[in-house]
């Protein structure tokens, strides 16, 4: 498995050129390159085009580039994948996603299109049916390209008619349960997105929370919200640290087949040493911080 970082996911509206520009200056992990909610329906396919210019143009440099489609229950989610198979991203983010079925659906979609093995498919997790289903669809993860759920808090709330206040207590359950999904299949977690862009305090707080929660990073909505959310979801220097001693202590000679060691005065099982080796490759695919 790679461990490839993806921190902060920043949703860039694909009907803005100077916005997919401007991406190309910017320290996300993730680009999520938008085709639906940010752009009108008399807009779709000149965003469409908008957007597949610009993925076969590149200058993305190591940002992973998600193209989110429209559903494919849609006008345009077939041409949207159609589109997107001829230039090559590195995956797709899919709206709505319920059921396991619709996975294998775009999954197969994506194949018609030319989508490479390796390509990504990334699901928005965003309706309370798709959170009693989220076993199956995590599932579906074993035959198909399936990659990431990302949590879409705001369509949740709407559907919910709940009211989250700064500590999102409606969405605990559902949080914490897509995690646990995902964890189960080896997906990747993505938080949802902080709405109130001015309120840094308050977003800081809420990627801390993510943190808690399991997740591996945070959807965005503004570039003023990169760093913070890059620095809260990147392991610290004590993490890392911390890590490299048990790994190094698990390959000393004397510690060979054990189980179980102490290290720095702190039991550590061989699940201590799987996620060390998790939490260095993702500091090393990271890189220094400037």
């Amino acid at each position: 498995m790679t461990h490839r970082p993806r921190r902060s996911c920043l949703y860039m509206p694909g009907a803005n050129a100077k916005a997919l520009e401007k991406a190309k200056t910017l320290a996300a992990d993730v680009l999520l390159l938008d085709l639906e909610d940010s752009v009108a329906p008399e807009a779709k396919g000149d965003a469409r085009a908008a957007v597949a210019a610009a993925v076969k143009v590149g200058g993305y440099g190591k940002r992973e580039v998600i193209v989110r489609i429209n559903a494919l229950a849609t006008p345009w989610g077939r041409e949207d994948i159609a589109a997107a198979g001829a230039v090559r991203p590195d995956g797709l983010l899919a709206p709505k996603v319920e059921t396991g079925d619709e996975v294998i659906a775009l999954d197969d979609a994506m194949t018609e299109a030319g989508f490479a093995d390796e390509a990504t498919l990334w699901v928005m997790i965003e309706t309370p049916r798709a959170i009693l289903n989220l076993a199956p669809i995590a599932a579906a993860a074993r035959g198909t390209r399936l990659s990431a759920f990302v949590m879409g808090t705001n369509d949740l709330a709407k559907e919910m008619r709940a009211k989250p206040g700064a500590a999102r207590a409606p969405f605990w359950s559902a949080l914490s349960l897509a995690v646990l999904a995902a964890r189960a299949e080896g997906l990747s977690a993505i938080d949802g997105v902080y709405n109130d862009i001015a309120n840094a305090e308050g977003f800081e707080a809420e990627c801390r929370q993510g943190l808690e929660f399991g997740f591996d990073g945070k959807t965005l909505i503004h570039p003023s919200q990169i760093d913070v959310c890059n620095r809260v979801f990147a392991p610290s220097d004590d993490e890392i640290a911390r890590a490299r001693a048990v790994i190094a202590a698990f390959a000393a000679p004397e510690n060979a087949g054990k189980g179980v060691i102490k290290v720095d005065g702190k039991m550590t099982e061989l699940l201590h040493l799987e996620e060390a080796k998790r939490v260095v490759a993702v500091a090393e695919a990271i890189g220094p911080v400037s």
